[in-house]
């Protein structure tokens, strides 16, 4: 009778502690959630956070704080939620820094793969390949014929060292077997003006901020970076289809959590969030910023995470690449 009632205790035990996880996600949220963004307020990537903010707490009736935690290049936000509770109550929302920053800063204060559970890709945002107009340049593919055609004379403006733009610009390099070197500033607005000014050639900029001054003749743009033709310049071919088969380029942002965040909460998370980017007001408000709405599944979001790794560790460490001090 004895071993009976342990066997048949053991197995309810073992019932109650599958069904949990489902259970928490039932209730789940019951308080308030806090979203931390590790970039500047009014940057594309808290206001992607503050529109996916604002969806989820209506849904749910409870709120969703966005907090502003910049700094380190994304890195004090993100370890804050590495070591937060993995309860589903503390979010962070990521973009492209979150893949490069393993190879370009020694000593993160976290492991990227190991101490966060991804929930959902959200958007992406192509870059556009832009140049001055004093460039003899009508198409990618001339641009590689002009640079491997000079010793010196062509160089591309970025927003800084270990930036996507840098990095862009890099990739472009290293496909194309040219060198066009690299000339960083503060800033992509900063680096914008000094190419519509003629003192660099070209850069991998903004598509919202670039081709405003393509239209009015300051710049002409031969490309966007993305590996399909972007929402907001149809019209521009891709770089991958012109002149560089595989070429791809984007900024990206994505939700993910603290590792060992129950499966059961993160389905839930990343359900709600496939269902407002179907939202035609939430994709317009995204595409005002340049933002196309890319949804993935947990899982995929992971490989993704992985593979993105990978691409830039490579290409980092074999360029010696540098980024800005932090």
């Amino acid at each position: 009778m004895g071993c009976a009632v342990t066997r048949k205790t053991c197995l309810l035990l073992a019932l109650s502690w599958a069904a949990l996880p489902a259970a928490q996600a039932q209730v789940y949220p019951g308080k308030p959630i806090r979203l931390i963004v590790p970039a500047p307020m009014g940057s594309v990537t808290d206001v992607i956070a503050r529109v996916l903010a604002q969806k989820l707490a209506e849904r749910w009736a409870q709120p969703v704080v966005v907090e502003d935690r910049r700094g380190a290049n994304s890195v004090i936000g993100s370890e804050l939620v590495a070591r937060s509770v993995p309860d589903g109550y503390t979010l962070l929302m990521v973009n492209t820094a979150h893949v490069t920053n393993p190879a370009l800063h020694a000593n993160l204060p976290y492991d990227t793969l190991r101490d966060f559970a991804p929930v959902s890709m959200i958007a992406v945002v192509p870059s556009v390949l832009v140049v001055h107009p004093s460039v003899p340049a009508r198409s990618v593919r001339e641009l590689v014929a002009l640079a491997g055609a000079r010793l010196d004379g062509l160089n591309y403006a970025s927003a800084g060292g270990g930036s996507t733009t840098h990095l862009a610009g890099l990739l472009f390099n290293t496909m194309a077997g040219v060198s066009i070197v690299h000339v960083p500033y503060k800033g992509g607005r900063l680096a914008l003006t000094e190419l519509i000014g003629g003192q660099v050639s070209l850069m991998f900029g903004s598509i919202m901020l670039s081709m405003p001054h393509v239209s009015t003749g300051k710049l002409r743009a031969l490309g966007v970076t993305s590996a399909k033709r972007s929402i907001a310049a149809p019209g521009l071919p891709t770089i991958a289809e012109t002149a560089l088969p595989g070429y791809e380029v984007t900024t990206w942002f994505a939700l993910v959590a603290p590792a060992k965040t129950p499966g059961a909460i993160v389905n839930k998370l990343n359900s709600e969030i496939t269902s407002l980017l179907t939202l035609p007001d939430i994709r317009d408000r995204m595409l005002f910023h340049g933002a196309e709405v890319h949804h993935r599944s947990s899982a995929d979001l992971g490989d993704h995470i992985r593979r993105e790794i990978a691409k830039w560790d490579k290409l980092i460490r074999e360029s010696a690449a540098r980024a800005d001090p932090l």
